[in-house]
């Protein structure tokens, strides 16, 4: 599973530019509501263009499993994110793929969450980690909403055994102390690191994945070297 994620890429030197900087994974965004949506031919594109070892993670809301399943093998994905409503079934049809399953965190807390991951129990098929974002009405994500760091860190209470990824409202000064309160396996940004929506910002995507990498105890890279300073 990926450590610092880039997501909401739409363009080819964006993802490269990701990658060089010490992302170990980019997200591509197949929800046509979002402002960050990627055509499939696109998608492709940038996942064709990326060097090997970086994951190509495809976000999906409310996609049927064919939908899912013939844009993965088109685009040539490596980890299918759910960031909808879809249903615990739905992890066990995509058992071809890694499984990132997201959970906008609201009032309810972690409850939501729980009751997902029995139904997945039920089913026999977990997700492969579980992704918590911020909740804002009527969206599915990439608003820079953060969840709360507290309620966050009670998922180490829960006892699941599953990676914890970090998203919402994460910026280069945030993410060393949302690391610190929250210790997730890995972190996910998309508007924190942009200068428009879809279109990635070069020094806040080498601010953060730094900063992002210092936090998680990972090694540091020679950005100055890659031209990202």
């Amino acid at each position: 599973m990926f450590r610092v994620k880039i997501c909401g890429i739409t363009h080819v030197q964006d993802g490269l530019q990701a990658v060089a900087a010490g992302a170990d994974a980019v997200g591509l965004n197949f929800f046509t509501g979002s402002r960050r949506y990627v055509a499939p031919q696109i998608a492709r594109e940038i996942v064709l263009s990326l060097p090997p070892g970086s994951k190509k993670v495809g976000v999906f809301v409310n996609a049927a499993a064919d939908e899912v399943r013939e844009l993965a093998r088109l685009v040539g994905l490596d980890v299918i994110q759910l960031h909808g409503d879809e249903p615990p079934e739905l992890i066990a049809e995509l058992s071809d793929w890694p499984v990132v399953r997201a959970f906008r965190l609201d009032a309810r807390g972690w409850e939501p969450c729980c009751q997902y991951i029995a139904c997945c129990q039920k089913h026999g098929a977990l997700p492969a980690a579980l992704l918590v974002d911020g909740f804002q009405t009527g969206e599915y994500g990439g608003t820079g909403t953060s969840p709360d760091w507290t309620i966050v860190a009670k998922y180490h209470e829960l006892g699941f055994g599953l990676p914890l990824v970090l998203a919402g409202g994460l910026r280069h000064e945030n993410v060393a102390a949302a690391i610190a309160a929250v210790q997730p396996y890995g972190v996910d940004t998309a508007s924190g690191v942009e200068s428009s929506p879809g279109r990635k910002d070069g020094a806040k995507v080498a601010a953060f994945v730094a900063a992002a990498r210092r936090a998680l105890g990972l090694a540091e890279l020679d950005y100055t070297a890659r031209g990202l300073e």
